[in-house]
């Protein structure tokens, strides 16, 4: 048996990327059968920039390319969650106990028709655009804590 409190978190980026009415993008993971919505997130590689982490991650899982956005804000300090003890071991081949994230808020340029979730190694099964103090709702129960930070952090921009 694992000690959860002996492993690491996984070293992460996340996007809550505004359209021009101030709805924030969310997809419904494909490997998930839950009725959850999440903004874009993925892990960063060794050496890898959080911010170019950040661009990546939303160029993979929603086809938006760094011309179509531009960059708001970042979140000042790593935000992490835990998953829950049935997931650990489950998931990222049992390496890690949770994610700390960097958080990065993009205003998004381009057109819906510039969203394209049929990426080479798709991640979502949908999308929509959803209203920012609707997220902790729409996420999955052990990240709501988390969107919840998110949506202070980024406050004073989403007003």
């Amino acid at each position: 048996m694992t000690d959860i409190a002996s492993l690491p978190y996984r070293p992460c980026a996340g996007v809550m990327l505004l359209n021009r009415d101030g709805q924030v993008f969310v997809g419904q993971r494909l490997d998930s059968t839950l009725e959850a919505w999440q903004m874009p997130q993925g892990g960063i590689d060794p050496g890898e920039d959080p911010l170019d982490a950040a661009y990546r991650e939303l160029w993979e899982e929603t086809g938006v390319v760094r011309d179509h956005v531009e960059l708001v804000a970042s979140a000042p300090d790593e935000l992490t969650y835990d998953l829950p003890d049935e997931l650990i071991g489950k998931v990222w081949k049992g390496r890690w106990r949770g994610q700390r994230q960097r958080w990065f808020l993009f205003r998004f340029l381009g057109e819906d028709g510039d969203v394209n979730i049929a990426t080479a190694e798709p991640e979502f099964r949908a999308w929509r655009w959803a209203e920012p103090a609707d997220l902790p709702e729409l996420i999955v129960p052990f990240k709501r804590e988390l969107y919840r930070e998110i949506l202070r952090v980024f406050a004073g921009e989403l007003a």
